[in-house]
């Protein structure tokens, strides 16, 4: 017994050896494996991984950002990623603080894998919190994706997360990690990125976030579909109160802080980006055919195309955007009531053919409307997917469920799509556009009255007969061929162009508006009531080649025929193009081609283009201060004069209100002119200060509509209060450093344009459609 006792003692240190053995020969092995297994992960053997280049230059979709020249962002390009990055300077402070104490608390003592975390997620399973750090976070971000439901397939992508997060960490700063972050996460609601969050949650840059705010972002990092602020606020507050709770946790708040935040209630202040929301949509639409035109002409160093949808580029543009915003906010001030009235003229009781004049025939109603089906994107779309013509037709008189534009919001309603047509023909169209003479650069633009609902932008896209604006290119080029003054009186009787002249087939006699044929009048009071027979005589006198002409050397480039009645504003051309010629008369005589873009810059700040002024000399300086001065009494005594007075307010029953007279009263020097075409169809104002020229134009999108009478079609009503009240809001803001002053005067005028000792008849006693004297005191 003795013996074999011994013989079990032998043997049991043998055991254990052999145990300790096989434990360090599984548990190296286990090392060895884990580290092959990381190794091969790093050599790609488990996928690809990204290169070095790649990650020294992770690539993002990035929108492009179209700033302003005052530095806000008008809008942005993108298709489906939003998103515009920021630096770890712009990150206030609470913001990367709940971060870290929410998603890493130890993240700057690790570097990459939180060893405790993982530790702790392997033995708990999970159950007390995961093990990915905000470097890991960012990897699956960037390189690996969305993890598989897959046991094998998630395990390799939590190694390459492993390997792409201690990568990272070696080739990036911690600042710059948490930046890459906040920059990647897709917020929900094309909320791509911290700032796009910000702007869109809270209206507000990143380094304006408030604590709780800040809270509330940082909580949708575990799952922005169901911490979505617009569908679940009660689940995204209690989230946020959870943020805060841990920034108490790790020292970042006090108790007393954390508890009156929590008190808060979630306070969001929903700004949606999109391509039909903000400022300026109808000029960021115009820009984007630029841009386009642009990366075509001006490939990248290896010949491929930037693209505005993901490259990040920055389009610095000419627009002010405080222009912008009080040149919107004129154009619906003012065609709200507008509207209104247009609306209480033609109800079906007032006019059996609305939203069409009462005089237009059936036939021409069909055809616009059937010309209105055949263009719509219905009519498009189902004729792309292969639908019959006959299909396509039926479907416009089925009643379906429809979201319309009002000027008192969005309506849902049931419509046919064929009546829905003729309910948006009912609202009249508007446009403006402002720029700076002296350089060419474009302020405002407005190409319509809703970028969501009527897409056409009427600044220069639309074309338009322009009546009476197209008169000052025909004075001035009577004024440099023919060296006239202002004071240089004409006949006011009428007056014929006989057959064959410049090619007539007929007589052209133009007649007075007002019906008045008498007397003598000045230029200056000529332009002013805008007297067509004189007109006519100047026409005459230079011919229709030279007028033609000079309009094209002042950057018209539709098409102007080469006949008499151009001299009454027969032609079709957009406020773009007016505005830029006018622009050449306040300038000096010098045209420079209008601006909208002054600089782009690639994501990383390399100036890619800078604009070079186009400019050219048209006409002498005398000349053209001459033909402002001209313009100027348009509103000092002409149809314009509603500018420097101040009308009688009413009581309107229809609006239930006071409705103010002219309440302009401006006393600066302005110089303008007002465009009404035949029965009305457009209302045209283009105003003028020394350092900017501003225009409108409102109409209907058929000519057969329109107001029925002048008091409330000409130019003076329909587009002159725009600019007018565009104007007040530029005055009230001394920051913008609109002139009041005195235009400039040549140092040498042989051109005499002091009419004061003329003694002819009072120029300014006309009766005009497009005077204020017949307009009942009231301002629509």
């Amino acid at each position: 017994m003795a013996k074999k006792q011994v013989k079990k003692t032998q043997e049991e240190p043998t055991t254990f050896k052999k145990f300790i053995k096989w434990f360090w020969i599984v548990f190296g092995g286990g090392i060895a494996s884990i580290f092959l297994l990381f190794l091969l992960a790093s050599w790609g053997a488990l996928g690809e991984m990204p290169s070095f280049e790649i990650l020294e230059n992770p690539q993002t979709n990035l929108a492009s950002q179209v700033l302003s020249s005052d530095g806000e962002i008008l809008g942005k390009y993108y298709l489906r990623d939003n998103r515009t990055p920021v630096g770890y300077k712009e990150l206030p402070k609470d913001l990367v603080n709940a971060l870290v104490a929410t998603e890493d608390a130890r993240f700057y003592d690790h570097s990459g894998i939180d060893v405790r975390g993982t530790i702790r997620a392997f033995a708990f399973l999970g159950k007390r919190g995961g093990a990915s750090t905000i470097s890991q976070q960012l990897a699956r971000q960037l390189f690996v994706g969305v993890r598989s439901r897959n046991i094998f397939s998630a395990g390799t992508q939590k190694i390459k997360e492993w390997v792409i997060a201690t990568r990272l960490e070696r080739q990036y700063t911690k600042e710059e990690i948490i930046a890459m972050y906040f920059n990647i996460y897709d917020f929900n609601n094309n909320a791509d990125g911290i700032r796009s969050a910000a702007r869109i949650y809270f209206g507000k840059e990143p380094n304006e976030l408030k604590i709780e705010e800040s809270a509330m972002l940082v909580g949708m990092f575990k799952n922005s579909s169901l911490y979505n602020p617009r569908r679940n606020p009660e689940g995204v507050k209690n989230r946020r109160d959870v943020v805060l709770a841990q920034m108490y946790k790790y020292d970042y708040i006090s108790e007393k802080i954390k508890d009156s935040l929590q008190d808060l209630p979630l306070k969001i202040n929903y700004n949606p980006e999109s391509h039909n929301a903000g400022l300026g949509t109808y000029f960021r639409e115009h820009l984007k055919k630029f841009m386009k035109s642009w990366v075509r002409e001006n490939p990248k160093d290896d010949g491929t195309r930037y693209n505005i949808n993901f490259d990040g580029l920055k389009i610095y543009t000419t627009i002010d955007s405080r222009m912008q915003k009080y040149a919107e906010e004129a154009m619906e001030e003012h065609m709200k009531k507008l509207q209104a009235e247009f609306f209480h003229q033609n109800t079906k009781k007032r006019n059996k053919n609305a939203p069409f004049a009462a005089d237009v025939e059936q036939k021409s109603i069909d055809y616009a409307i059937e010309r209105a089906v055949r263009q719509s994107e219905r009519w498009r779309v189902m004729k792309k997917e292969g639908r019959s013509e006959k299909e396509i037709i039926a479907s416009f008189d089925k009643k379906i469920p429809m979201t319309l534009f009002t000027w008192k919001g969005e309506k849902d309603t049931i419509m046919s799509p064929r009546d829905s047509l003729i309910f948006t023909k009912y609202y009249l169209r508007a446009s403006f556009m402002s720029l700076e003479p002296q350089t060419g650069q474009v302020k405002a633009w407005v190409g319509g009255i809703n970028h969501k609902y009527f897409k056409y932008d009427m600044v220069k896209q639309g074309r338009r007969q322009i009546g009476s604006t197209f008169k000052p290119f025909v004075y001035a080029s009577a004024i440099d061929q023919l060296h006239l003054s202002p004071c240089d009186s004409m006949p006011n009787g009428p007056f014929c162009i006989e057959t064959g002249k410049y090619g007539l087939l007929e007589p052209w006699c133009p007649k007075n508006s007002n019906g008045d044929y008498e007397g003598m009048r000045t230029l200056k009071g000529a332009l002013a009531n805008s007297v067509n027979t004189i007109t006519a005589r100047l026409m005459d006198r230079v011919g229709p080649a030279n007028v033609r002409s000079l309009a094209q050397r002042l950057g018209v480039e539709s098409e102007i025929p080469e006949a008499p009645s151009i001299a009454l504003g027969t032609p079709d051309i957009s406020l773009y193009e007016m505005l830029g010629a006018y622009g050449t008369f306040v300038n000096r005589g010098v045209y420079v081609k209008p601006v909208i873009v002054s600089r782009i810059e690639d994501k990383n700040g390399t100036v890619l283009y800078e604009f070079v002024p186009e400019t050219k000399d048209v006409l002498s300086e005398e000349v053209a201060y001459t033909v402002v001065n001209l313009m100027e009494g348009v509103t000092q005594s002409g149809s314009g004069v509603r500018l420097r007075t101040k009308g009688a307010d009413k009581w309107n029953p229809m609006y239930k209100e006071i409705i103010t007279g002219y309440p302009y009263e401006f006393k600066n020097p302005i110089a303008g002119k007002t465009g009404t075409t035949q029965n009305n169809s457009d209302g045209w104002f283009i105003g003028m200060v020394p350092n900017l020229i501003s225009g409108a134009w409102v109409g209907g999108e058929d000519r057969q509509v329109r107001f029925a009478r002048t008091k409330y079609g000409a130019g003076a009503s329909m587009a002159l209060p725009i600019w007018a009240l565009f104007m007040k809001k530029c005055y009230a803001d001394p920051s913008l450093g609109v002139s009041k002053g005195n235009f400039p005067k040549p140092e040498e005028l042989t051109i005499n344009i002091d009419c004061s000792k003329v003694t002819k008849k009072d120029d300014e006693g006309q009766k005009n459609p497009d005077n204020n004297q017949n307009n009942d005191g009231i301002d629509f």
